[in-house]
């Protein structure tokens, strides 16, 4: 075969790279220089100088103080955060506002490097609007091990949402696809043939126009709460996206859905052991409670 041929079979590179190589003169058939279109012969002795790997990247997020980012928890595998409304996971197309990566950066954290450039580190996602617990991997082995734990849906998500009206019946399992809206590409939907999606929801406390609901998440689809029980007919207060009612999210006071990841257990990537890390409801939800007893 030729040598850029064969080599790339042998390594796994493209013909490309591996012609990069012979005219760098990285490839030599026994002891002299090769180029791309000489034959590899049976018998001959290969040799191939492959060059250094790259630096790793650093975090593309530029270290930004993001007011509010709490640290619950930090050490040499994870830091687990209490995530402010406002503030994305990682860096985004058309998102200028502040991350949780640039936040951690500012507070002196180096995050794993694993994973796409703008998400390093990140191993599960918290929306914009949406507070609460979140685990950034901040080695490469925790990265790996939290990856695959949230693959295999081996982690506890639980999150406090207030729902508009009563669901019937108080707890119940919620399992429909979700897939992109047909007709508006920033919101999902309930969809035949989307990526299955379960949630499994207990009745905290009924009021009387609303329900404080305990969700567990089987699965980690993009707005998976908001998009199931809005199919419910019993959307998020204050989602107005999902069908909320405003008039009840202007009297609550709310300008975003009434959402919280309240608890987060997971395996702890260094010993194994079972960590649990909770989050306190912020302010502007506590205050819609309230209004919602008076």
């Amino acid at each position: 075969m030729r040598v850029d041929a064969g080599l790339a079979r042998l390594l796994g590179m493209s013909r490309t790279v591996v012609a990069g190589l012979a005219e760098d003169g990285r490839v030599e058939v026994d002891g002299r220089a090769a180029g791309k279109s000489d034959r590899l012969i049976a018998g001959s002795w290969l040799q191939v100088t492959l060059p250094e790997p790259e630096a790793p990247t650093t975090i593309s997020a530029p270290p930004e103080v993001v007011n509010g980012l709490t640290v619950l928890h930090a050490d040499d595998e994870i830091v687990v955060v209490d995530k402010p409304v406002g503030v994305a996971a990682h860096p985004s197309p058309g998102w200028t506002g502040p991350t949780v990566v640039g936040g951690l950066a500012a507070l002196g954290y180096r995050v794993s490097t694993s994973g796409s450039e703008e998400r390093q580190g990140i191993v599960h996602r918290l929306d914009v609007g949406t507070t609460g617990v979140m685990v950034v991997a901040t080695s490469e082995h925790a990265y790996t091990v939290m990856k695959r734990a949230f693959k295999e849906r081996t982690v506890s998500k639980r999150y406090h949402a207030v729902a508009q009206g009563h669901p019937d019946p108080s707890s119940g399992t919620i399992d429909a696809p979700i897939d992109r809206h047909p007709k508006h590409d920033y919101r999902f939907a309930v969809v035949a043939g989307g990526k299955p999606s379960v949630t499994h929801y207990d009745t905290i406390e009924a009021f009387r126009a609303a329900s404080l609901l305990d969700v567990r998440l089987e699965t980690g689809r993009t707005h998976q709460i908001r998009v199931h029980l809005s199919a419910l007919r019993h959307p998020c207060v204050g989602d107005l996206a999902y069908g909320a009612d405003p008039t009840l999210a202007k009297r609550l006071q709310l300008e975003r859905q009434w959402l919280h990841a309240h608890a987060l257990g997971f395996e702890h990537p260094g010993d194994g052991r079972w960590v649990e890390y909770v989050s306190p409801y912020p302010a502007d939800l506590a205050r819609a409670l309230d209004l919602l007893r008076e």
